[in-house]
C-alpha cells in the first residue's frame, strides 16, 4: 500500500470515491485486476469447445467481453454452479476443464488505462484475505488449478517457486501467498489497504436540484478504523458513490448456543489448537480435545490432531451415511484424506472396536453443556447422558457473514428478509448479471455474500460487477 493511500484514507474525505471494495480476499482481488483497466478479449483464434458459446463470442469480434451481453452469452451454460455468470467466466478461463481437459483460456488480456475506475479496496489482513488465517499446511477442497485469478495460472506460479501441487490440489499457505503475489504483479497494490476494518456503511440520496432530471444515484460514507504499524487505531471516513461487499463469510464462527460455550477452553478456528500444541497445553498424553462439526473444517482439525497425535473425541449430530454430508460427494481418489476420516467416524463410533488408537466418534450426539472443570456433558441417540473430560474444544460448525456495519446487519438485503442471512441459504438478493442489490442502488456484493462459494465462481460475480460499473460510470469502449 502506498504512503499516498495511507494518508488519504487516514483523512477523512467528502469528495466521493467511484467505487469502495469492502474485502480484499479473491473476489476483491479480481474486481481490482478487472477495475484497473485489464481488460478482457477473445483471441482472434480461438475455437471454444462448447458450439453455441463459441458461436456467440464470433458474433462481436474485436469486442471486449466487458462490453457485451453478459445475459446473451451466458445462455445456455450449464455447469457446478447456479449463477449464470460465474459458468460464463469460468467456461471463457478454464473451457473444458470439467471434462479433464486442460485447454488454455480463450482470453486475452489488454491493460487500458483509460478504462479504470479509481477505486479502494479495504481488508483486515494482507491481500487474500480468510486465507491467511487457515493452517497454511492445509491442502485445499478445490484442484489447485480452480484457485487461480485471471491471466496468472497457479501452477505457472508455482513452477516459478519450484513447487508442486500434491494430487492436483495445493496447500493454503501456498495460495494465500499466491494471492498477495498476485496483487503485486499485476501492479494493485496501490488500490489496496490492510488493517482496515469497517465499522458503518450508511447512505444517503442526495435532492435532485431541477424536478424534471433524474433522480440523483445515492451516496454511501464508508467509516471505519485503520490499524498502524504501531497497533495504534486510526478512524476513517469515506465517501463513495458505489460499495461493493466482498467480505465473505469467515468472520462470525457459528455458535452452539448452549450452557459454558463462554468458558476459555472453547475455540472456533483450527489456529487454537495449533496454538495449544505449541506451547504444550495438548499432547498425546494429555486428555483428548473435542472437535465439533461434520463438515471439512473439522475433518481438518481431525487430521492436524492425528498428525501430531494428539488424542480426539470427535462429535456430530448427522448420521455418517447421510447423502447431504460432504464426505459422501466428495470423490475418494481426489480427496484420500477427508475419506480416511469418513471412514474413522463410521468404524470408529462409541460403541465399536477401536482400530484407530486415540480417536473416537460420537455420532447422533447432541451437546448439552460445558461444566467448568473441563468436561462436555451429551446425550447420545438413547436419550442417555455421558460425560467426557477434554483438554479444548473446537467448536466448527460453519460460519456466517458478519455485516454488522450495515443497517440492520444487512438483514433487509436478503432473498428472504425474515431469515438469517445466509451464504448457503439466504444471500444477498442481487441482479444475476450485475450482482447489485435489488433492493439498494449502488450497493453490489460479490462471493459468498451472493451465493458463490468457490474462488473458481466468484470470478464471474467481478466480471458482472465491473461491466455495471463501467456503463454506470459512463465509460464508453475505446
Amino acid at each position: 500500500m502506498s504512503s499516498p493511500k495511507k494518508e488519504r484514507l487516514g483523512a477523512s474525505s467528502l469528495e466521493p470515491l467511484p467505487v469502495i471494495v469492502i474485502g480484499n480476499g479473491p473476489s476483491g482481488i479480481c474486481l481490482s485486476y478487472l477495475l484497473s483497466g485489464y481488460t478482457p478479449y477473445v483471441k482472434p483464434d480461438a475455437i471454444h469447445p462448447h458450439p453455441l458459446l463459441q458461436r456467440k463470442l464470433t458474433e462481436a469480434p474485436g469486442v471486449s467481453i466487458l462490453d457485451q451481453d453478459l445475459d446473451y452469452l451466458s445462455e445456455g451454460l450449464e455447469g457446478r454452479c447456479q449463477s449464470p455468470m460465474a459458468l460464463l467466466f469460468d467456461a471463457l478461463l478454464r473451457p473444458d476443464t470439467d471434462v479433464g481437459g486442460d485447454m488454455e483460456s480463450v482470453l486475452t488480456w489488454k491493460h487500458q488505462k483509460e478504462r479504470a475506475i479509481p477505486h479502494m479496496v479495504l481488508g483486515r489482513n494482507l491481500p487474500g484475505g480468510a486465507w491467511h488465517s487457515i493452517e497454511g499446511s492445509m491442502v485445499t477442497l478445490s484442484q489447485g488449478q480452480w484457485m487461480g485469478l485471471p491471466d496468472l495460472q497457479v501452477k505457472d506460479w508455482m513452477q516459478k517457486k519450484r513447487r508442486g501441487l500434491r494430487n492436483s490440489r495445493a496447500t493454503a499457505g501456498d495460495i494465500a501467498h499466491y494471492y498477495r503475489d498476485y496483487v503485486a504483479k499485476k501492479g494493485l497494490g496501490h488500490n489496496f489497504v490492510s488493517g482496515a476494518v469497517v465499522t458503518a456503511v450508511e447512505w444517503e440520496t442526495p435532492e435532485s436540484c431541477n424536478s424534471g432530471t433524474q433522480a440523483p444515484s445515492p451516496l454511501f460514507q464508508v467509516s471505519g478504523c485503520l490499524t498502524a504499524k504501531d497497533q495504534s487505531q486510526q478512524p476513517f471516513s469515506l465517501w463513495a458513490r458505489n460499495v461493493v461487499l466482498a467480505t465473505g463469510t469467515f468472520d462470525s464462527p457459528a455458535r452452539l448456543g448452549v450452557s459454558g460455550e463462554a468458558l476459555p477452553f472453547i475455540h472456533y478456528e483450527l489456529s487454537a489448537l495449533e496454538a495449544a500444541r505449541r506451547v504444550g497445553a495438548v499432547t498425546p498424553s494429555s486428555d483428548p480435545v473435542l472437535i465439533i462439526g461434520a463438515g471439512l473444517s473439522a475433518a481438518d482439525a481431525v487430521l492436524y490432531a492425528r498428525h501430531y497425535n494428539i488424542p480426539v473425541i470427535h462429535a456430530f449430530r448427522r448420521p455418517v451415511d447421510d447423502p447431504g454430508l460432504v464426505f459422501n460427494q466428495l470423490p475418494k481418489m481426489l480427496y484420500p484424506e477427508y475419506h480416511k476420516v469418513h471412514q474413522m467416524m463410521r468404524e470408529q463410533s462409541i460403541l465399536s472396536p477401536f482400530p484407530y488408537k486415540g480417536y473416537c466418534s460420537l455420532p447422533g450426539h447432541r451437546l448439552l453443556f460445558f461444566k467448568e472443570d473441563n468436561q462436555a456433558v451429551f446425550q447420545d441417540p438413547q436419550g442417555i447422558e455421558k460425560v467426557f473430560g477434554i483438554s479444548l474444544v473446537l467448536v466448527l460448525i460453519g460460519s456466517h457473514p458478519d455485516l454488522s456495519f450495515l443497517p440492520g446487519a444487512g438483514a433487509d438485503l436478503a432473498v428472504d428478509p425474515d431469515q438469517p442471512l445466509s451464504a448457503r441459504r439466504n444471500p444477498i438478493d442481487v441482479d444475476p448479471f450485475t450482482y447489485q442489490s435489488t433492493h439498494q442502488e449502488g450497493l453490489y456484493a460479490m462471493g459468498p455474500l451472493a451465493g458463490d462459494n468457490f474462488v473458481r465462481f466468484v470470478q464471474g460475480g467481478a466480471l458482472a460487477v465491473a461491466s455495471s460499473l463501467l456503463r454506470k460510470e459512463t465509460r464508453k469502449p475505446p
